[in-house]
């Protein structure tokens, strides 16, 4: 088989592209996955028929969403475009899976503050922060000390899904417990440091070209692991909270509050641009919290405000 060599040049093609980890991940996973299922047959030997086939039968048999197979899709062009250099015509014969419009789910001011009553600590602060920021979770996660401008009243966004750095609101009410949660963190750091530790992993090349930052408070986590971890050469260091510590907090605290939506991390941003247009603000102030590359984009929450009452009377109430 073929792998040892095939899959290092995925990695080694991904990377120089700038792809994200996850992104890298994914897309390693779906080729293997693809030969797999054709029995370990080499790419190389396979075409647009063997393609379609597994395409298929993840519609199929794996009742996938038309995002999952479009990014199998993907992984699979990919590998075919980028390793190969396969002609454009035959590419154009794979079936692309058509992704239905669905709305966000959105929540009520009210029911945001009935679930965020039901937490507490860094928990609360967390989601308060991913609602009043209009974070992802993992813009949440990955945020670093320097990113946070008390002063203005702002955050830095660095390195988003959409690779396109932006300014979000940082909300009022945050300001004295994310202080008060900093001056926590930093005693942590102290101490790691005091230990021999306290390095944090830096984007790029950062650490080669300021030696000392990955040791600088600045570019600590926001929110880092309450544990530290080994990388491949025994140096210990700390990560930032895993994802799953708020996903589950958020699903706990929904079910204590006792709503039968069905929410998510990201479902407090869409409520953050939701509530934002209801209040008033223009479209393209949303657009620019919220990183979105086009403001088609955002316009999907105008057709959550044509929900509901919106001035609109029920013929059932007339009966």
């Amino acid at each position: 088989m073929a792998e040892p060599r095939l899959i290092p040049r995925i990695h080694a093609a991904l990377r120089v592209r700038h792809y994200s980890r996850r992104t890298e991940e994914a897309y390693v996973g779906w080729i293997k996955r693809f030969i797999f299922f054709h029995n370990k047959r080499h790419p190389a030997s396979m075409g647009p028929d063997e393609v379609n086939a597994f395409l298929t039968s993840l519609a199929v048999d794996g009742h996938v969403s038309a995002s999952t197979q479009n990014q199998a899709l993907c992984a699979l062009l990919f590998l075919y475009r980028e390793i190969y250099g396969a002609p454009l015509p035959w590419m154009a014969e794979l079936v692309r899976a058509r992704r239905p419009v669905r709305l966000p789910v959105v929540l009520t001011p009210e029911e945001v503050k009935a679930i965020l009553a039901q937490t507490s600590g860094t928990t609360h602060l967390m989601l308060t922060l991913l609602y009043g920021c209009g974070f992802r979770l993992l813009e949440c996660l990955r945020l670093r000390v320097k990113d946070v401008d008390f002063r203005r009243g702002e955050v830095f966004v660095r390195d988003p899904k959409s690779r396109r750095d932006r300014i979000t609101v940082l909300p009022k009410s945050t300001i004295e417990p994310l202080r008060h949660h900093l001056d926590r963190v930093r005693q942590l750091h102290l101490r790691d440091l005091a230990d021999g530790w306290g390095a944090v992993i830096l984007p790029t090349a950062m650490s080669r070209k300021v030696p000392n930052a990955p040791r600088d408070w600045q570019w600590q986590w926001v929110f880092p692991a309450s544990r530290r971890w080994k990388d491949a050469n025994g140096n210990e260091s700390r990560h930032h909270v895993h994802e799953s510590y708020l996903q589950r907090a958020i699903r706990d605290a929904t079910r204590a509050a006792g709503l039968n939506k069905r929410v998510t991390c990201h479902t407090l941003r869409h409520s953050f641009a939701t509530h934002l247009l209801e209040r008033g603000q223009d479209i393209r102030t949303v657009q620019e919290l919220l990183g979105h590359r086009d403001v088609a984009t955002t316009m999907i929450y105008t057709h959550v405000l044509q929900m509901g009452a919106k001035g609109v009377r029920s013929p059932a109430d007339a009966l």
